[in-house]
């Protein structure tokens, strides 16, 4: 194609995939290593993914952004322009696909041998857009002009049974085994991407299956002109790889996620034991080649599907299969809230996976022994910490199930591991304490420093050179700086030119002008109500409130800039009903000419990777408002504070640690502690007296009430306010006046820009300690045991 004619399409995918081929000899290169010396590796099950955009993550690792835009350059191309049209892989929801992304890209930077498994979801999570400042889900169709970054292998297609039943037979030394007949099955086709370590010559492996009918077209039913029943197998089995979390608020939702999940792991395994694995490996040293991460729980249907594959398909006894089972699992939990631990109706297993319901009723059996022995005479334990819950329905409790089998069980934060072994999983820690640990979250700085804000990291390099990059503890450096006026000036003007930047994507993307003399302050996270974006709300209408009634003078409101990112699951009434109060305050607000130049809301919709890019720098405060004892970690609380925002927190999830490290002055604690949020739930939480004592929160509500945000519609928030007076499991409103004096503190302090820019260049230098590479490290030390194995680049073509 001629250069004049070819769209900036084209030359994206032409320049894609040059760096491609580029990373592919360094790929083949890792492959033929780890094949070489069959070191143990570790391979991460996850759901999700986030990956966000490639192009600019390849040309950082391989070094070559440079030559890039100088050979574009020459062509009369423009590498910006064609980072434009890149579009983000839609394989993630929010945090935990972020961090298995921060995690796969740190284990390649630290040479660390390792495979990441998922699903590659056609549509992804969902596009969301707003209809009259209500969420609406479209289809995020971000395959619809190809990936240039994926590599499928329908050559190495895996098969995956579902249903029917099992059968009990004699095998040859007259023993009953049970044998699975499948009533149906799908295949699963890989789709490898490349995970490239920075500037070390490694490329690890990404593997994503995509669901596909075993035979996906009948022609003779064709023929006989039933269009539509001849492709139907094809229709049920691509079902299962169309939407990440497909909505599970009915029997036919909670049937196709379970799907999901057996899906993914079941192709991993077997491509793990079958392909990555030499032929004829003895797999009783299984343990000595992989750990498999279980990232959560959806991942957990794993353990039965390994025992089931060593006792029926390899002959072992359940001994000999259960202990390296026991040895090649670990796994994360990432919630306190019971629930988001998952529940598996045993009437759901035993129509899909029978067999696997078989082995996990042995699992829990054989546990359930070594309780009784451990616990004589004490059946209420027993119950307890059976993995089959008996009520309100009989079901497999699958964090019970990892607890179990894992040979390691982590939170991802001091605190919320801490509350795991005393309170989540406090049975399973006071038996086998030595299983339980701790690994804190951690970002990748490559990502989310060197490419997000390349102001801020040509800063960095200048002050301490440039093997920050890899070691993010050396940060710390900069701390003697924040005493230098110069220093602290030029901090200033990078993150001015950061929000001048954020404004022009807002323009550009959706047509929203944000003012850059503004303080921004953001809330970005997944909606749900223990993250609290109520409150936030709160403090917005409690201001413009105060402001319309004349009690503050609107010459003493800080100006500011309050962004939220954050989409609700479809089926998730309330956090729906809370996205349009936030827009429909936003409506009024943005729309008062009295409110002009000192508040306004921007709420983008589709907030993910991309736009968090060009927003974390950007924002002046970072907003971690959960109650405290329900956030696990967060990790978008350590993204702002290493680009210097400043936190206005609980003593919740990896706050805990932010806040001990920047120190109490450079952090705006408020709200209750855990314990207390304990106590007043304990004593009996009434929302409504905090309601009648408070006149700003009373005011407050009732503008919402009014119809005031609505169009004079006084019944159109009234489920919020009635949620929030009535029960309010997430004690907002007893939180709300610590909160409202924590953000006139803020106020007090964005006023002094010199002592601001200060506490926010000692965030940056203080909270080196959230690298990714960080986390890697403590996996590989506590729970992994895998060794680096470095790639010779030298001898290397192209």
């Amino acid at each position: 194609m001629d250069l004049l004619q070819a769209s900036v399409n084209d030359k994206y995918l032409a320049l894609a995939r040059t760096v491609r081929h580029y990373l592919m000899t360094r790929w083949l290169e890792t492959e033929r290593r780890q094949t070489e010396l069959q070191s143990k590796a570790v391979a991460y099950l996850s759901a999700e993914f986030l990956l966000g955009r490639q192009l600019d993550n390849s040309l950082l690792a391989t070094d070559l952004e440079e030559i890039a835009a100088e050979s574009l350059q020459g062509l009369g191309i423009e590498l910006d322009e064609l980072r434009t049209v890149e579009v983000e892989p839609g394989l993630g929801n929010g945090g935990l696909g972020r961090l298995a992304a921060c995690f796969i890209d740190s284990l390649a930077t630290l040479d660390v041998p390792s495979i990441g498994y998922g699903i590659r979801y056609e549509y992804g999570i969902f596009k969301q857009t707003f209809v009259d400042g209500r969420q609406v889900e479209q289809p995020d169709n971000w395959l619809e002009l190809g990936s240039p970054w994926e590599f499928p292998h329908p050559e190495a297609a895996v098969t995956v049974n579902f249903g029917g039943h099992t059968e009990k037979t004699a095998d040859d030394d007259g023993r009953e085994v049970s044998r699975w007949v499948p009533g149906w099955s799908v295949e699963g086709v890989p789709y490898n991407y490349m995970v490239p370590g920075y500037q070390n010559g490694r490329v690890n492996t990404l593997r994503l299956w995509s669901a596909r009918a075993t035979k996906a077209f009948d022609l003779q039913i064709f023929n006989a002109g039933d269009y539509t029943e001849a492709v139907r197998a094809q229709t049920f089995a691509e079902n299962i790889s169309k939407v990440l979390y497909p909505e599970d608020s009915t029997p036919q939702g909670k049937e196709l996620r379970l799907q999901q999940q057996y899906f993914f792991v079941a192709c991993s395994l077997r491509n793990f034991i079958e392909d990555v694995l030499p032929a004829g490996y003895d797999l009783h040293k299984l343990p000595e080649r992989i750990t498999f991460q279980l990232n959560d729980t959806h991942p957990v249907i794993a353990i039965p599907e390994l025992m089931r594959i060593l006792i029926d398909e390899r002959g072992w006894n359940w001994d000999e299969a259960w202990d390296v089972t026991n040895q090649v699992f670990a796994y994360t939990c990432h919630t306190l809230l019971p629930e988001a631990l998952e529940v598996w109706p045993t009437s759901l297993l035993e129509k899909l996976l029978p067999r696997h319901l078989e082995i996990i009723y042995r699992i829990n059996k054989d546990f359930l022994a070594r309780v009784r022995e451990t616990y004589p005479g004490d059946e209420m334990r027993a119950r307890h910490m059976s993995i089959i819950a008996e009520s309100p329905e009989r079901a497999v409790r699958m964090a019970y199930l990892a607890t179990v089998t894992g040979s390691k069980v982590n939170g991802v934060a001091a605190l919320h591991s801490q509350l795991l072994r005393d309170k989540v999983l406090k049975d399973f820690s006071d038996m086998e304490p030595e299983k339980f640990t701790n690994v804190t979250n951690g970002v990748t700085p490559r990502r989310f420093v060197r490419l997000a804000n390349p102001g801020l990291s040509g800063l960095i390099t200048e002050a301490i050179g440039d093997g920050w990059v890899t070691d993010l503890d050396r940060l710390s450096e900069l701390e003697p700086l924040a005493d230098d006026s110069g220093f602290l000036s030029r901090f200033r003007e990078v993150k001015a030119a950061n929000k001048a930047r954020f404004a022009d994507v807002m323009e550009a993307r959706d047509g929203i002008r944000v003012d850059t003399g503004t303080m921004v302050d953001a809330m970005v996270k997944r909606l749900h109500e223990y993250k609290r974006q109520m409150l936030k709300v709160l403090h917005i209408v409690s201001l413009y409130e105060q402001v319309k009634s004349g009690a503050l003078p609107i010459e003493k409101v800080t100006p500011r800039t309050f962004v939220f990112g954050a989409k609700a699951a479809p089926g998730y009434r309330m956090a729906k009903e809370i996205i349009a109060l936030i827009n429909a305050v936003g409506r009024t607000v943005n729309d008062d000419p009295a409110m002009q130049g000192r508040l306004t809301i921007v709420f983008p919709p589709n907030y993910n990777v991309t736009l968090a890019e060009k927003l974390i720098p950007a924002a002046d405060l970072s907003e971690q408002i959960s109650v405290a004892g329900k956030e696990a970690s967060g990790t978008g609380n350590m993204k702002f504070a290493l680009n210097g925002a400043l936190t206005i927190g609980t003593d919740d999830g990896a706050n805990v640690e932010i806040r001990e490290l920047v120190g109490d002055e450079n952090f705006f604690l408020f709200g209750m502690s855990e314990p207390e949020v304990e106590r007043v739930v304990s004593a009996g939480y009434e929302p409504a007296s905090f309601y009648d004592k408070n006149a700003a929160l009373r005011r407050a509500l009732d503008l919402i009430a009014s119809g005031a945000f609505s169009d004079g519609r006084r019944g159109e928030f009234e489920p919020i306010v009635a949620n929030l007076l009535e029960q309010d499991r997430f004690l907002v409103l007893a939180d709300f006046q610590s909160y409202m004096d924590a953000q006139a503190r803020v106020d007090t302090a964005y006023a002094d820009q010199d002592a601001w820019t200060r506490s926010a260049v000692l965030n940056v230098a203080r909270t080196g300690f959230f690298s990714s590479d960080r986390s890697m490290r403590d996996y590989l030390d506590r729970i992994w045991h895998a060794e680096p194995v470095s790639i010779d680049v030298s001898s290397m073509q192209g």
